[in-house]
């Protein structure tokens, strides 16, 4: 066929392919005439994308944003103390998103020497300061056996989550104390007790 340029502007009898190479530039392209409908499969690859182009803003739901971790090791002290006291196990994390999941996961060891209950009871929970409880609960160290004054230790670990609602940072802890402020259910708690194991905290931003 024929090429034929009629006086409205259409080119026609032009063949696929029938542009030589070189043509068709950048500036030949209207703004917005490339949409994803133009593209074929693999068109974008690793080596097409721009360093830091993949934001947390675009990661879809359930994507691990960012991750972040606290070791503390050693001991830490024993205490009569009845309110809560932090143990030193802390983790601070500023979200990338001013609405996401932060999943805290935690292990550390604590111990007891026995009062007169047959095992030692005390209180544990995980907090974001400012405080609110993500996790409370009471745990028993079984001092039941020693004599009293002898000492039992526990290895303690969970996870709880938290409702981000900005991009302020946020620092999480652990605190403890005797339960319920019975001195009998235990002789001295041990917190930031040392078990052959390092006490950690880590937390990871999730997208929602």
């Amino acid at each position: 066929m024929a090429i034929v340029i009629n006086g409205s502007g259409t080119v026609t009898g032009l063949a696929v392919g029938g542009l030589p190479d070189g043509t068709v530039d950048s500036g030949t392209l209207a703004t917005n005439s490339v949409d994803s409908a133009e593209l074929i499969d693999g068109a974008i690859d690793t080596a097409h994308i721009a360093a830091n182009q993949i934001t947390s803003a675009i990661m879809p739901a359930g994507s691990v944003v960012q991750h972040v971790n606290s070791v503390l090791t050693g001991t830490g002290s024993a205490t009569n103390a009845t309110a809560w006291i932090d143990t030193g196990l802390s983790i601070t994390i500023t979200p990338k998103l001013s609405s996401s999941t932060l999943v805290v996961f935690f292990s550390q060891g604590i111990g007891a020497s026995k009062g007169t209950d047959a095992n030692a009871r005390v209180d544990w929970g995980l907090y974001c300061v400012s405080p609110s409880v993500i996790i409370a609960s009471n745990i028993y160290i079984g001092t039941e056996g020693l004599n009293t004054g002898g000492t039992a230790r526990m290895q303690i670990a969970g996870n709880g989550t938290y409702n981000n609602t900005s991009t302020a940072a946020k620092t999480f802890k652990t605190q403890v104390r005797k339960a319920n402020g019975a001195d009998s259910e235990c002789g001295l708690l041990y917190y930031q007790w040392y078990i052959n194991a390092q006490h950690t905290m880590q937390v990871f931003e999730i997208a929602v």
